[in-house]
């Protein structure tokens, strides 16, 4: 099957699509979308895509604060004006909301003027004292000890992550011009492009660290040169297939992109690893070159197709999942995994008939020690049956109870360290000014109220505006109650007393000037017939778990507190839909490792035509899983959407050795021996091959804790482990399952 015409085509073809994609290379494309981690499937989703279509995206804008000196003098402040202004003339800027630019009216009795609500030419010492004790202002355009000023700039709505990209420089470039000593930014346009800057550093260091760690574990195990570049240009190309492919088909590199190049490159290495190590075992015995690469290949081809096969679909079952980010990962790793296992039986074996050597170096004294340690490894293992069960359950017994102690919790940068500079950013303008986070509320008329307008619909707006204040801490709040309380205070001269909610015999008077209100709003609060409204703020990055108990907190209020016949209150927004995300982790991880474990017991009832048998193959693997948990548990790891492809993962790869173990078995019986001989035999030559590839594996995937990217950290400490306990599972608890299985397998061979 892999003779040497076979093998020299299978080259050919390797070059041949390789020479392709070098003469019509796909666009490389980096891209951070944080609205990719929303569940499609949640009707929180259809919700909130029909309130942006009303009011428009909820964090459009980018958060400016300058500071670092007295803010209330004459020469800061026109440094400020200049920069506001500079801001309003960049054509992806839709407006910007500050002192420097606001204006109030003032209604008098020879109709409505306005007036600037910080007059840099006036007294600057009044006006400061007006300012930080107004209700309206401080903590809002201005922090509580008028040490900064905020400016927040509304860009084009839906901004693409190109133009985010040229409209933060073109800022950037402004407030780098400055004079002023302190400035502080925040927002989506920044977020994303730090975060695609990071995904490019990131992704260039793992590509090249992991070809360090290849070139350093090859030449351990085969020293020789050819045992060095054959794999390296072998998972090079599998590597580079994979990408192209992926971009070819439009999809940019992202956040989980990062992972690609040192989980397929482990990956690679395994399979050529079993195939390199059994060629050179046939070298040893005397097996003649071309012999031993057809054989190597033709009876380690199933096995290791079944490995890739079954990593390959737990990967992809991750498409089952409903956020688009872990789909398209899933699906493009798991595709990508087949690829690597192309390119390693289409291009390794004509390689080694060109290149590997007639014979290779006999190590009898190692060769020995490893039979003498597997040996008395199962003799052991055997001899010592109720210590390890008992050991097993005890360990999952209390993994499986940290498992139901586990919290899930996640916030908005949830891929950065806290410590980071950028996280550091958000959370002075959440420590500052009320938050960087965006807080959405639906309003709506009751069926016993007619406008959002009415005075008892405005009460209720009251109750809820001061509940989300005191209970979310949040920034200023943008209601259809401010306007109305605005125009009450210009039609007291601009008395700051006044803004409030007015008498209803005042009422009828606010009334005519709410169209002008509505129309001069930084934001759209309210919809033409003042049917539909909005609560927006702002608040702290408080993670998915503090939500989901303010969330709760909020349903018990309007339930209890706001009168439904006059006024409907929905909770919705990106933050909203970000934390629904976080708090669906568990049923994202069930969806991934219910498909996972179906694909493993068919593979293992293909093998041996027995779901017993594949019942009892499936528990090695799901123990890894539990004492995961457990570690996750000691180490007081949170659960967030990220981490939920961390077991999916892990126990698609972990499934390899047992895959490994039982194919081996199938071959030994095949060949007409016992049960226990032929378990025994597989212990011994399998073993081997195990241990090497976990230690790859493992060595492979603890490289990313070195990442900033928490996904990227967490999955390669995570697996790491697994990895390692799933080889404890293999060697210690395998073998004693199985060995009463004999009556089973006689039975149906009989």
């Amino acid at each position: 099957m892999f003779g040497k015409k076979i093998s020299f085509f299978g080259l050919i073809a390797a070059v041949f699509v390789t020479a392709l994609i070098l003469l019509f290379p796909p666009k490389v494309v980096f891209d951070y979308n944080f609205e990719s981690f929303f569940p499609q499937d949640d009707e929180e989703l259809s919700y909130y895509l029909g309130f942006r279509e009303k009011f428009g995206n909820d964090n459009d804008y980018l958060l400016i604060a300058l500071g670092g000196q007295e803010i209330f003098e004459r020469s800061f402040l026109e440094e400020a004006l200049k920069i506001n202004n500079q801001l309003q003339d960049l054509e992806l800027v839709e407006s910007t909301v500050s002192l420097l630019d606001l204006k109030e009216p003032v209604i008098g009795p020879f109709g409505v003027r306005s007036r600037e609500v910080l007059d840099i030419e006036g007294d600057l010492k009044s006006q400061k004292e007006k300012i930080i004790h107004s209700t309206q202002w401080s903590e809002n355009l201005i922090d509580k000890a008028a040490e900064y000023l905020l400016i927040i700039v509304n860009n084009k709505q839906n901004i693409s992550k190109e133009d985010g990209d040229l409209l933060f420089e073109e800022i950037s470039t402004i407030l780098n011009q400055s004079s002023i000593k302190e400035i502080k930014t925040a927002g989506k346009i920044k977020a994303q492009g730090e975060f695609v800057k990071l995904l490019q550093d990131e992704f260039a260091f793992f590509l090249s660290i992991s070809f360090v760690l290849i070139i350093v574990l090859l030449y351990v195990i085969f020293r020789s040169w050819w045992g060095v570049l054959i794999p390296l240009l072998i998972l090079g190309i599998g590597i580079f297939w994979t990408m192209a492919f992926s971009l070819y088909l439009g999809k940019p590199l992202d956040v989980m992109s990062v992972m690609q190049p040192t989980i397929l490159s482990v990956i690679g290495l395994a399979a050529l690893v079993h195939f390199f190590n059994h060629y050179l075992n046939m070298l040893r015995e005397g097996t003649d070159k071309d012999e031993a690469i057809n054989n190597s290949f033709s009876e380690l081809s199933l096995a290791v197709f079944l490995t890739a096969l079954t990593t390959s679909l737990g990967f992809m079952s991750l498409y089952l999942t409903s956020v688009p980010s872990l789909r398209y990962f899933g699906l493009y790793t798991g595709l990508g995994v087949l690829f690597m296992f192309l390119a390693v039986v289409s291009i390794a074996p004509g390689l080694l008939y060109l290149f590997a050597p007639l014979k290779t170096a006999k190590n009898e004294k190692l060769r020995e020690l490893w039979r003498h340690g597997m040996r008395n490894a199962f003799l052991k293992v055997t001899a010592q049956k109720k210590a390890i069960v008992t050991v097993f359950i005890l360990i999952s017994v209390a993994s499986f109870m940290a498992l139901s102690d586990l919290k899930v919790n996640g916030y908005i940068l949830d891929n950065l360290p806290r410590n980071h500079e950028l996280v550091q950013e958000f959370e002075f303008f959440d420590d500052y000014f009320g938050g960087s986070k965006p807080l959405e509320l639906s309003l709506a008329v009751g069926k016993k109220s007619e406008s959002l307008l009415d005075r008892d619909v405005l009460i209720e707006i009251e109750k809820l505006e001061n509940f989300v204040k005191k209970n979310y801490q949040s920034a200023v709040i943008l209601s259809p109650l401010g306007l109305v309380k605005g125009i009450n205070k210009a039609q007291n001269s601009g008395n700051e007393n006044a803004f409030r909610l007015p008498s209803r015999g005042q009422m009828e008077k606010v009334r005519e000037f709410v169209p002008r209100a509505v129309d001069e709003s930084p934001i759209r609060l309210i919809l033409d017939g003042f049917e539909e409204g909005r609560l927006s703020t702002r608040t702290a990055d408080m993670g998915s778990l503090k939500s989901k108990e303010l969330k709760e907190k909020l349903d018990n209020f309007l339930s209890k507190q706001i009168d439904a016949d006059l006024l409907e209150v929905r909770l919705t927004g990106t933050s909203h839909l970000i934390d629904i995300s976080h708090e669906s982790v568990t049923d994202q991880m069930l969806r991934g490792l219910g498909v996972a474990f179906l694909i493993v017991a068919i593979v293992a009832g293909f093998l041996f035509r027995s779901w017993r048998i594949s019942m009892v193959v499936l528990v090695p693997n799901i123990i890894p899983l539990l004492w995961m948990c457990g570690v996750i548990w000691l180490l007081g790891i949170e659960l967030k959407l990220t981490t939920a492809i961390i077991f999916t993962v892990a126990f698609g790869i972990a499934v390899d050795d047992s895959i490994h173990f039982m194919s081996k078995l199938r071959i030994e019986l095949a060949k007409d021996k016992s049960w226990l001989y032929a378990l025994k035999r597989t212990y011994l030559e399998t073993g081997k091959a195990i241990i090497l590839t976990t230690v790859i594996l493992a060595s492979g995937f603890s490289v990313l804790t070195l990442s900033q990217f928490g996904v990227t950290f967490y999955s390669g400490l995570l697996i790491s482990m697994a990895l390692v306990f799933a080889l404890l599972a293999d060697l210690l608890l395998l073998p004693l399952m199985l060995i009463p299985l004999k009556g089973i397998w006689e039975k149906k061979n009989h």
